[in-house]
């Protein structure tokens, strides 16, 4: 009689392998994917007009043109998942330090947690090859969820951020 295995199950599949995340520099084909992850939103729902592509490829062209931005988005099996800009500002505080500022994080519904983690740790191999000391990012404060997922890789709320809607 063979010995019975209390771990084996017959029914229990074998491992999935684990998909891989690529983050890339966005090109200008990623912007119909880019506004419409924007507007799958609560937020974004309100202020992206996904009908109206023009002032998005302006915008993408600028700051493809601009050397201290990179517009990034991160794919899993070919489908873009998410995206970030990456702005690395000049400072003449901390000993003129450069202060990258993360700006415009979004991930497709299906893929939260998946994209996510891997765009910020690039964006912080991005700004530590950019020769930057600290990284600052904005989430709105309704983002409670987002700012767990931050604290969770180490950013401290240390500042309060403020804005001036002007049209």
């Amino acid at each position: 009689m063979a010995a019975h295995d209390p771990f084996a199950r017959a029914d229990r599949a074998a491992p999935r392998p684990r998909r891989r995340v690529v983050v890339r520099e966005a090109a200008l084909e990623d912007v119909p994917t880019i506004v419409a992850m924007l507007a799958d939103d609560p937020l974004g729902q309100s202020r992206e007009d996904p009908a109206d592509l023009a002032p998005y490829d302006a915008a993408f062209v600028r700051i493809a043109g601009d050397p201290g931005e990179v517009l990034v988005v991160a794919e899993l099996d070919g489908q873009v998942v998410g995206t970030l800009q990456l702005s690395v500002l000049p400072s003449l505080s901390r000993r003129v330090a450069a202060r990258p500022a993360r700006r415009g994080p979004r991930r497709r519904r299906h893929a939260r947690r998946r994209g996510g983690e891997q765009l910020v740790r690039w964006a912080l191999e991005r700004a530590r090859a950019e020769g930057c000391e600290l990284v600052q990012l904005t989430s709105d404060s309704s983002r409670t969820g987002a700012r767990r997922f931050y604290e969770r890789l180490g950013f401290t709320a240390s500042h309060v951020g403020m804005k001036l809607a002007l049209r």
